[in-house]
């Protein structure tokens, strides 16, 4: 058998940023990894509309991980916050402040407008901002009309319960967090044994790679847990990665 512990994807810290990513954010780790993806980026000079296959407004480089990538998905996210100028502004109105919101920002201009990328450990806020916004100036949100505007609400409502709690909030130092959620945990291994499966790593190899060699020595077998829970997340991996990743980005 082949020793792949020297490979890109056998170390399971390399993927620990996984286990903070949001929806968005999670869609574009499956999508980058698309073989047709990153030969549309190649060919990106010659089809110029290729973004729009994939649910984008541009296509973004697959090199870049979920940490420095900015994908514009089209239609956007519920959970993206739309500022506009507020046109009759109370004594005690909201102003837009730039530098007073929390985090790591950028600035991206996605084809049609400008928006804002706000990360902080564990949260992820992304603003499109209305033309002649300036910092400093009152603001109001807005939301977008819709069949189910509850529950759009509730989510619009989330990012800024968010922004709330981190303004003006200094650096934590780094303290001990809780053991990440089962589903954080599910995704970081999927995107391991997708990249196992796409490196031509055999399902055994995935799973020493994920749980380790004492672990599938002790529980290898044809009918066994641990070989179907590999063969489940290989699968799963590669459905997001086919298009599985829509519903996260919520383009469908």
């Amino acid at each position: 058998m082949t020793d792949r512990s020297a490979e890109h994807w056998y170390p399971t810290a390399a993927y620990l940023y996984v286990l903070h990513l949001d929806g968005p954010a999670l869609a574009w780790e499956y999508l980058r990894r698309n073989p047709e993806y990153r030969l549309d980026w190649l060919r990106r000079a010659r089809r110029p509309d290729a973004a729009q296959r994939w649910g984008l407004r541009l296509l973004e480089d697959p090199a870049l991980d979920a940490r420095d990538a900015h994908p514009a998905w089209f239609p956007d996210h519920e959970a993206l916050v739309l500022l506009y100028p507020d046109a009759d502004p109370p004594p005690d109105a909201l102003v837009f402040g730039f530098w007073h919101l929390p985090g790591r920002k950028h600035l991206i201009h996605d084809g049609r407008r400008l928006v804002l990328v706000a990360r902080w450990p564990g949260c992820c806020l992304r603003f499109a901002l209305a033309p002649g916004l300036d910092d400093g100036m009152a603001c109001v949100y807005a939301v977008r009309a819709c069949r189910a505007p509850c529950t759009r609400y509730r989510a619009f409502a989330a990012e800024l319960d968010k922004l709330d709690r981190l303004t003006g909030v200094a650096a934590e130092p780094p303290a001990t967090r809780p053991r990440p959620m089962p589903t954080a945990l599910l995704e970081l291994h999927t995107l391991q044994a997708l990249d196992a499966t796409l490196a031509g790593a055999s399902l055994r190899e995935v799973a020493e790679g994920l749980f380790g060699a004492d672990a599938v020595a002790a529980d290898w077998f044809s009918d066994g847990s641990l070989r179907s829970r590999v063969r489940r997340l290989v699968r799963r991996g590669q459905m997001l990665m086919d298009g599985g990743y829509r519903r996260m980005a919520q383009l469908e």
